[in-house]
């Protein structure tokens, strides 16, 4: 099917060679459209005007929420383009989303395309700006978790609180709910998408402290089927004090996999008295469907 880059809509001329229009750009555009739909009375007098391949570019230039929310509720032939794979494929494409592996690519694209753009930290309350909000205290060893402000930069991020230990083992954590969070069963057995965990941990200078992390692939009875648990790292005393990330990547998992369940914390190593141990902030559970580019 030939593309056309430009259409002409009541003496103007609009450019759909640009996948990203400018905030002027596509208000105007979207303007147009609406009116254009609005003015058009039979699904016969919309094919006569656009034809369906100018139609199709225009649809890849709009929002896909409003292509599949208003577009695609226009005529059976603009509902027949907007289900389409193709049609998802190639909006995919020119936006550089494409499946870790492309052999268990979901038939219809849309699913993949929404739950890709979506993809966000399945962590509650990551950085301690909420307190202890979200998550459960499994180890609360000592004087207990705490609190406290951030001095030492983290690279590349601006983190203004970390979760602290004492000097006994202190651990939290947090269960996922898969389902809950939008990514249904025939979704995570089929495409089976990279699930990265990253945490940020460093020990105080004068004291030694111990980090340790354990994150579970679980399925439906919260049994595990995957589990990311490295050795405990140690720090002695009079240390530099900065902040490490701890990352792993889960991928050809299997089926099954419905909660991730994220545990981490330790605790100092001198037993000293208040909030001697290890700190933890800024972690992360993503589902990444796509390669990152």
């Amino acid at each position: 099917m030939s593309r056309r880059t430009r259409v002409t809509y009541k003496g103007n001329i609009i450019d759909l060679s640009k996948t990203k229009m400018g905030q002027s750009e596509s208000r105007h555009f979207n303007a147009a459209l609406s009116d254009f739909i609005s003015r058009s009375n039979s699904c016969s007098g919309l094919r006569s005007a656009v034809p369906l391949a100018v139609v199709e570019e225009i649809l890849l230039n709009l929002p896909a929420h409003q292509v599949v929310r208003v577009c695609r509720l226009v005529c059976h032939e603009w509902k027949e383009l907007v289900d389409s794979t193709a049609h998802w494929r190639e909006r995919c494409r020119r936006e550089g989303l494409q499946p870790q592996d492309p052999s268990r690519a979901l038939d219809g694209g849309s699913q993949f395309y929404f739950i890709t753009k979506k993809r966000h930290n399945l962590l509650k309350n990551p950085r301690a700006e909420e307190e202890f909000s979200g998550w459960e205290i499994v180890e609360n060893g000592g004087d207990r978790w705490a609190v406290e402000d951030n001095s030492v930069k983290i690279p590349n991020f601006t983190v203004a609180k970390y979760f602290v230990t004492s000097y006994k083992l202190c651990l939290k954590q947090q269960l996922i709910d898969l389902k809950k969070e939008g990514y249904n069963a025939a979704f995570m057995d089929h495409l089976q998408p990279h699930i990265k965990i990253s945490d940020w941990y460093a020990p105080r200078r004068d004291c030694g402290s111990m980090y340790q992390i354990c994150v579970e692939l679980l399925d439906q009875k919260k049994k595990p089927i995957n589990t990311f648990e490295p050795e405990q790292v140690f720090f002695p005393q009079w240390n530099d004090q900065q902040w490490r990330e701890m990352t792993h990547v889960f991928k050809d998992y299997g089926p099954g996999v419905r909660f991730i369940r994220f545990t981490h914390g330790g605790q100092d190593t001198k037993f000293w008295a208040g909030w001697y141990g290890i700190r933890v902030t800024n972690s992360s559970v993503e589902i990444c469907p796509s390669e990152e580019r």
